[in-house]
C-alpha cells in the first residue's frame, strides 16, 4: 500500500496518461494504433485510480490550510480526479462513435486544470 500511495507515481501514472490520452485523440478514428494508445491509456487511468485511492486513505486527515475540514478538501479533489478521467474516456469514445467531443474537451481542459491545481496546493503536493 505504501508503494500506491506515493506522489511520485501517481504524478507519473496522470502525467503518462494524459500524453496517452493525447496521442491517442490525435489519432484517426478506427486505426489499430489509436486502439492501442486507447487501451495503454485505460491502464494508466486505473493505476491513476489506485495511486489517487491509496494517497487519499493515507493522507485525507492530514490539515490543510483551507476553511473547511481536510476531509472535504480531499474528496473534492478525489471527486474532479474522478470526472477528469472519465472526460477522457468520454472524448475518446465519442470521437470513435462520430459524434461531436467539443463540449466534453472545453470541461475537461477545465477539470484538468483544477485537478491539478487542488493537488498540488493540498500538504502532500508540491509547494511552489
Amino acid at each position: 500500500m505504501d508503494f500506491l500511495a506515493s506522489t511520485h507515481l501517481h504524478i507519473f501514472s496522470w502525467v503518462v496518461g494524459i500524453v496517452l490520452f493525447l496521442i491517442a485523440s490525435q489519432m484517426k478514428v478506427g486505426t489499430r494504433n489509436r486502439t492501442i494508445f486507447h487501451m495503454s491509456a485505460r491502464v494508466f487511468y486505473l493505476l491513476i485510480l489506485a495511486s489517487g485511492a491509496a494517497l487519499f486513505f493515507k493522507f485525507q486527515t492530514l490539515p490543510t490550510n483551507f476553511p473547511m475540514p481536510s476531509q472535504a478538501i480531499y474528496g473534492i479533489k478525489f471527486t474532479l480526479g474522478l470526472l477528469t478521467l472519465g472526460l477522457m474516456e468520454m472524448v475518446l469514445v465519442r470521437e470513435k462513435k462520430g459524434k461531436n467531443p467539443k463540449p466534453f474537451w472545453i470541461i475537461w481542459a477545465i477539470l484538468v486544470f483544477a485537478t491539478i491545481f487542488l493537488g498540488f496546493k493540498l500538504p502532500v503536493g508540491i509547494q511552489f
